[in-house]
């Protein structure tokens, strides 16, 4: 590979870190995930955009080791460790199966449009998955053009300050190209964004306004419930004119954290730092007498709702992992079950041999 022919790689992050990785793999070319359709990949290499079938469980994102096989097939022989990934449980709610929306990115934008009445436990949600991948968070404040105060929202801004600490904010309208440029400049040469946030957030805007070109097609946003129309359904990147890779990402109608404790630690720091307080080690935070998870809920210090808001999590969690303790065992006694049988029967086949 000479040096002018991974030009259209680069753009796609394939700098320091990446082509480091690579070394490990000199015989094999490098390629990057743009897209995933079921079990055909959209690759971006030296050469440039291409369709790969795989039987690997990629994700957007992904750093591929492309091979050729006898029939001269391009196929994937090699998917390099991630570095970050983002993931939340599958949409179907008695799954066990946890979902990649993105791999080896740098920044989760979790966005918060401003045109409606702030959700505080959706924004801790979010936040907790964005600082469990690896990732720095940045909540991407959108639409404050439409920040009219008759919708209740008011007070979103100051909200979402106070609810995300530790976090850059920054506040943006696609359609007046106010925060745009704030924005670019957290993203440097090599470095990867996704978004994170519901239907009808203002991402495909923001994207074609950080672009600077029409790359998604916008949906109207209902005035009643501010359901927004999907109007995109894969996850594809994006090059940057600065050198930066933006990974866009259809809107999550629900989002259930998964295996999170890392997120949990950082956006519920202040609930977890009381439990030190309280004078039983087991202390369940509910009646016990020198609690002081109740005496921060007693004098106002801690709020009901982010208090619910922590606790429904958890048990979210705790939920998940007992189901998938269950299914583990499950697979064991299969397994056990499989191997004697296959036991039994060649020793009933020995016996038989003996006796003939």
């Amino acid at each position: 590979m000479n040096s002018s022919s991974i030009d259209e790689l680069i753009s796609y992050g394939f700098i320091g870190r990446i082509v480091e990785q690579f070394q490990d793999y000199p015989d094999l070319e490098p390629a990057r995930v743009v897209r995933v359709d079921r079990q055909h990949l959209q690759v971006i290499t030296a050469q440039g955009l291409m369709l790969v079938k795989t039987n690997h469980s990629c994700a957007t994102g992904d750093w591929l080791g492309l091979s050729s096989n006898e029939s001269g097939e391009t196929v994937v022989s090699a998917v390099l460790p991630r570095s970050t990934q983002l993931v939340r449980k599958a949409a179907f709610d008695l799954s066990t199966e946890s979902q990649v929306l993105a791999a080896n990115i740098d920044f989760v934008g979790v966005v918060v449009p401003i045109d409606r009445p702030h959700s505080p436990g959706r924004l801790e949600r979010m936040l907790v998955a964005a600082w469990d991948s690896g990732a720095m968070p940045l909540v991407i404040l959108t639409k404050a053009d439409l920040a009219d105060g008759v919708n209740g929202n008011d007070d979103v801004v100051a909200a979402v300050i106070e609810q995300a600490p530790g976090v850059q904010v920054i506040t943006t309208s696609a359609e007046q190209g106010d925060g745009i440029d704030a924005l670019r400049e957290q993203l440097p040469p090599g470095s990867t964004l996704t978004f994170l946030g519901p239907s009808g957030a203002g991402k495909s805007s923001l994207i074609n306004a950080l672009v600077g070109s029409q790359q998604q097609d916008t949906g109207a946003v209902r005035d009643g419930d501010f359901k927004g129309k999907h109007t995109t359904t894969s996850r594809e990147l994006i090059p940057l004119a600065g050198g930066a890779v933006l990974m866009d990402a259809p809107g999550v109608r629900g989002f259930e954290v998964a295996d999170a404790g890392d997120g949990m630690a950082k956006v519920f720091g202040d609930i977890e730092g009381l439990f030190e307080n309280c004078r039983f080690n087991d202390c369940q935070h509910r009646f016990e007498p020198g609690c002081a998870v109740q005496e921060a809920l007693q004098n106002g210090s801690l709020e009901h709702r982010r208090w619910e808001s922590y606790q429904k999590m958890g048990r979210e969690m705790a939920r998940l992992a007992k189901r998938k303790d269950t299914a583990l065992r499950r697979a064991d006694s299969r397994s056990a079950g499989k191997a004697y049988k296959s036991f039994k029967k060649i020793r009933d086949q020995s016996r038989a041999e003996k006796l003939s």
